[in-house]
């Protein structure tokens, strides 16, 4: 029995639709792009959730099926990425789509120095839905403003990462049946983190509790922060894990991001702040589930791989079926 949201104290203050071309919405997600977790009403999560494990059922038993025959996505990618290219990819064959994929942009007309605008409306061209990423915070929504077909925000530099929070959604309801009164933490590069910053938001839906664990310069952005207090969720920040850990349903760890630091002297001083090992977890809840968005570095030891609250692989899985799910609700086949 998957858990709804109808019981949620807190109503969705922003609830953008995102409709396209003018396109009436009659279901969930319908000719949409998916581009915030702003955009979310309870009603869309439940949808998701329920057609995603939909799509685990299938692909268990039978692998694949014809539902988008004959449509085609475009993979378009400006950042290097392996789950969620791949998992966008895997999603529409097992769908039986077809895709494009551009994820080596430095040998398409965007060397040649051609905008987004232009690369978004020659793509739609070919394809009927775009999966994009880019390193620019608010790309999406940029492209979204050109776009004919839907847009899929698959992480726009520091700002969000849409499907990645629909995905933990979906394993954290997997891994524990239900999120109402859990206790979440998020452990690591929360400042820079898209993830973390969609998670957050997404779980405003529910009735949780917030841990923030990071050193001082990677706190949770203070606008985000404000957002979820005006939303009465309970909030704590701490830059030490013992503190929090014992009462910890879930721990989110994310990696400290390189890539996003302008001085190497700032990064190296915070990339082992933390460090999750089987000591690590011998004072958590034996129930906790252990997640991470990948790639990891070195903030997970690959000894607690084998523990059975690491649920980080699992949640990989879970994001092709997520996904699939919104391939088909955008393209008016779920």
């Amino acid at each position: 029995m998957i858990p709804t949201l109808a019981t949620k104290r807190n109503e969705h203050n922003n609830r953008a639709a995102y409709l396209p071309f003018g396109a009436k919405r009659d279901g969930p997600l319908r000719h949409q792009h998916i581009l915030s977790v702003k955009q979310f009403t309870p009603r869309d999560l439940d949808a998701v959730i329920a057609v995603a494990d939909e799509m685990r059922i299938i692909v268990e038993r039978i692998g694949a099926f014809d539902l988008l025959h004959g449509k085609v996505l475009a993979v378009l990618f400006y950042e290097p990425s392996t789950r969620t290219s791949a998992s966008f990819i895997a999603a529409m064959q097992r769908l039986g789509g077809g895709f494009i994929p551009i994820n080596e942009v430095r040998y398409s007309s965007v060397a040649k120095g051609e905008s987004l605008p232009d690369t978004i409306r020659t793509l739609e061209g070919y394809a009927d839905v775009i999966a994009l990423r880019h390193p620019e915070t608010g790309a999406a929504a940029l492209a979204a403003q050109y776009a004919r077909k839907p847009i899929i925000n698959a992480g726009d530099g520091i700002g969000e990462h849409p499907t990645q929070a629909l995905l933990d959604l979906f394993t954290l309801i997997k891994e524990r049946g239900a999120l109402d009164g859990a206790t979440v933490t998020m452990l690591g590069d929360l400042k820079y983190g898209r993830t973390v910053h969609s998670l957050a938001r997404a779980l405003a839906l529910y009735n949780v509790k917030l841990n923030y664990v990071s050193p001082d310069i990677l706190r949770m952005p203070r606008e985000l922060v404000a957002e979820l207090n005006a939303r009465g969720i309970q909030q704590t920040e701490t830059s030490a894990l013992q503190d929090v850990l014992g009462a910890t349903d879930v721990l989110y760890v994310t990696r400290v991001q390189k890539e996003r630091f302008a001085n190497l002297e700032e990064y190296e001083a915070v990339k082992d702040a933390y460090v999750i090992t089987p000591e690590t977890l011998t004072h958590a809840k034996a129930d906790m589930a252990l997640m991470h968005p990948l790639p990891r570095v070195g903030e997970i030891s690959p000894a607690v791989d084998c523990d059975p609250r690491a649920a980080y692989f699992r949640q990989v899985e879970y994001g092709m079926y997520v996904r699939m799910a919104l391939l088909a609700m955008v393209l008016g086949k779920a």
